[in-house]
């Protein structure tokens, strides 16, 4: 087998005139992943290629594949993914991962736009101020979710109220109110922190009912998953596809 055309030119727009150390050590492997991720994969649906860097870059963060990551920042760039739209994947990441495990992809971003001549900080996309976060917050979950989120902060058991109230305010308040992404891009990219982690179906449903409401419909998140398959690789997709399903029958 040799690298396909395709593929050899989907890397060089990726990475131009780089040449992978694989091609020396593991030329079999490198052979099956390239024509796999880079032709086969990428080929399946027209999915246009700063979405696929942001959904990349989103899973990988998501499965905590840091040395990958790294990789693919560069070539998320070269596709014409901004500064301001990394950095707000990077920031939403720590709602659903926790800053213990974004801490050092948002470190290695900021070395890797700085060595790109990349001024930090960038511009400001906030939208909020610490008094209008809450019903700015909870503006944003009835777009997402609909009007069942009225009064979302203030419901739940009196014990665990205050973390639906930090829902509402820190993660749509703080995060989803931010300029650099509409909310149907948001909920996408939620949706890759989700299915990457794994372990949060539940959650995976709601959020790829939201993603539908939004008009990110089942076929474009079918594509979307396949994206994932050679960075996560088969089981959280498998797993993820059976989550979109029961997402569309209780839809």
């Amino acid at each position: 087998m040799m690298i396909t055309k395709a593929a050899e030119a989907y890397h060089e727009k990726m990475f131009p005139d780089y040449q992978s150390s694989f091609l020396e050590t593991d030329p079999e492997f490198i052979t099956l992943f390239d024509n796999f991720a880079f032709d086969t994969v990428i080929n399946q649906a027209d999915f246009d290629n700063k979405t696929r860097m942001q959904v990349i870059l989103a899973v990988l963060i998501g499965c905590q594949s840091l040395a990958e990551y790294k990789a693919m920042l560069p070539a998320a760039l070269n596709f014409g993914v901004s500064p301001i739209v990394v950095k707000e994947i990077i920031y939403q990441a720590v709602a659903y991962l926790g800053i213990g495990r974004v801490y050092p992809f948002l470190i290695a971003t900021n070395d890797i736009l700085t060595e790109k001549g990349i001024a930090l900080p960038l511009a400001n996309q906030a939208t909020v101020t610490e008094k209008t976060r809450l019903s700015d917050g909870e503006a944003a979950q009835i777009a997402i979710f609909g009007e069942e989120m009225k009064g979302f902060a203030q419901s739940g058991p009196k014990l665990s109220r205050h973390i639906n109230q930090w829902l509402t305010e820190n993660c749509f308040g703080g995060y989803y109110t931010r300029t650099g992404l509409d909310l149907k891009q948001r909920e996408l990219l939620t949706a890759c922190f989700l299915l990457a982690q794994g372990g949060c179906e539940p959650q995976l449903i709601a959020h790829f009912k939201a993603n539908i409401r939004l008009g990110n419909d089942p076929e474009f998140l079918v594509t979307m998953i396949s994206q994932c398959i050679p960075y996560i690789g088969y089981p959280r997709c498998l797993n993820a596809l059976r989550c979109l399903t029961e997402a569309e029958m209780n839809e």
